[in-house]
């Protein structure tokens, strides 16, 4: 028998699963809470490192103690992207970590594309924009904000990066994770030098070396594996972000798929075996954790809605879906701009939720639900058109996240892409893909030429009963809606950037 842990550490917590490669089953899981830092100013979004181990420990012991250890071969880890974790000498933490969803780095950012020529040169030297959520302009807010932290630093490591190296003692990075750092050339897959000297040239002897996502990060260290009750053999695998294992958990490893994870943060992708480097930086252009490639767009706003309106109104997922299906297609014209949090893309880093059609039939609950459902998915949506304009084409969608559990939701997203959407039957996600990639690591020691795809394709089935497809009725409305949603959108730009002045 040959059992590999998978493990995702989110912005809420951290699971782990067991995944036996012989029946392509999980066996077994654990979870464990952690949480945000409370009370920072506007837009600084930051977790304690230490809380991510802790968090790991719990879930990993919880899982193990359901099966036999020694069956155990390997780990793979997959973490929230583009967090920036600083270490000092003997890698010890120096602060909190910033992450994905803060926005305070606006002016780094602003800093950083001038000193590369401007937004499109940025684009032609690495592939992407240079956006608050990546991990460069965090590094740069350190050295302007906290020189004292900055002048301490000596490893520059990602959420599962540090993850890594508390689990095996190596500092560690590879292809797909480092893509969404802004540090790196995603075309050459290497560090790019005009970053790194906008930001600090010191900081080039603090970056991990790169490293292809079929290598093995290490094994474990003696005391994790006692800790775990497992040997130290035990191979730790390369990892990835969030995304990254995402995308090999939902069998997303070849052309003609898409991934819509529907969490905190939506993010819509597909693998691609070439660079897909949007001049409009509008896609992010990443790497995946398979040595391949992942276009991806992300959203900062979805079950975040979802679950404001929720509470609100005070009811449960059932009535949620409920309201949904209470209401015509379009919302009866009640549009919601959903940028609760600002948002990535578009970059409005300034915005704010907006609702347009109010009036005495649609200020109801029912109504500012549905609109609400609505506004996300075609958020999410604007990410499909636009990899569709870039010549990666999907003939499915694959849901995981929350917001994927509710079948009138599911329903709508169908509409709006205009594609058959699907869950999994093993609905685990980025957790079930760091199983995986652990698996591959290890089945490629004994035969270079197993494949992903291989250790894919029988873990990663199809929930054919979640399966809606389009109405065309329906899909047709949406269209000329999506429209003017983008149209709304990018009208707003300017009244954000002027409203932000009234946020005190």
């Amino acid at each position: 028998m040959a059992l590999f842990l998978g493990i995702d550490s989110g912005t809420q917590s951290v699971k782990a699963v067991v995944y036996d490669l012989e029946s392509n089953r999980v066996l077994a899981d654990g979870r464990a809470p952690h949480c945000l830092i409370e009370g920072l100013p506007a837009g600084h979004m930051e977790q304690y490192p230490e809380q991510w181990t802790e968090a790991m420990d719990t879930a990993i012991l919880e899982a193990v103690s359901q099966i036999d250890r020694v069956a155990i071969k390997g780990i793979g880890v997959s973490g929230q992207q583009h967090g920036f974790v600083p270490l000092g000498e003997g890698g010890k933490v120096i602060r909190a970590a910033k992450l994905w969803c803060d926005t305070s780095t606006t002016e780094e950012c602003t800093l950083i594309t001038e000193a590369l020529g401007g937004e499109k040169a940025a684009i032609a030297k690495i592939g992407n924009r240079i956006l608050p959520g990546f991990t460069a302009p965090k590094i740069l807010w350190l050295k302007r904000n906290e020189p004292e932290n900055f002048s301490k630093m000596r490893h520059i490591l990602l959420p599962h990066d540090y993850l890594n190296y508390y689990l095996t003692g190596e500092a560690f990075m590879e292809y797909g994770d480092a893509s969404g750092t802004a540090l790196m050339d995603v075309c050459s897959r290497t560090w790019s030098s005009e970053v790194v000297a906008a930001i600090d040239p010191t900081i080039a002897d603090y970056l991990p070396s790169l490293s292809s996502s079929d290598q093995v990060c290490g094994t474990l260290r003696p005391e994790v594996a006692r800790k775990y009750g497992l040997s130290e053999s035990v191979l730790v695998s390369a990892g990835g972000g969030d995304n990254m294992m995402g995308a090999i958990g939902t069998g997303n490893v070849a052309n003609g798929v898409a991934t819509a994870s529907f969490g905190t943060s939506g993010t819509i992708y597909a693998y691609n075996d070439t660079p897909v480097v949007d001049p409009r930086g509008e896609i992010a252009s990443f790497c995946d954790s398979t040595n391949g490639y992942l276009p991806l767009m992300c959203t900062m706003n979805v079950t975040t809605v979802s679950e404001h309106f929720r509470k609100l109104f005070e009811m449960d997922h059932v009535q949620l879906n409920t309201s949904i299906e209470a209401v015509p297609v379009g919302s009866g014209g009640l549009v919601l701009l959903p940028y609760f949090e600002g948002e990535r893309t578009p970059s409005i880093p300034n915005g704010s939720g907006v609702f347009i059609g109010l009036n005495g039939k649609t200020m109801n609950s029912e109504y500012m639900i549905r609109a609400a459902i609505e506004g996300v998915t075609m958020g999410m949506n604007f990410g499909l058109q636009r990899l569709k304009e870039l010549g990666v084409s999907t003939s499915e969608v694959r849901l995981t996240g929350g917001g994927s559990r509710s079948p009138a939701w599911r329903q709508i997203m169908a509409d709006i892409f205009g594609l058959p959407v699907v869950c999994m039957l093993e609905d685990e996600g980025a957790a079930l893909g760091g199983a995986l990639q652990a698996a591959w690591c290890w089945s490629r020691q004994r035969d270079s030429s197993v494949s992903i795809q291989t250790i894919t394709e029988s873990a990663t089935a199809l929930d054919e009963s979640t399966r809606m497809e389009p109405n065309e009725s329906a899909k047709a409305q949406y269209e000329e809606l999506q429209a003017f949603h983008t149209s709304l959108s990018k009208s707003m730009e300017p009244v954000f950037k002027k409203h932000a002045g009234f946020k005190r």
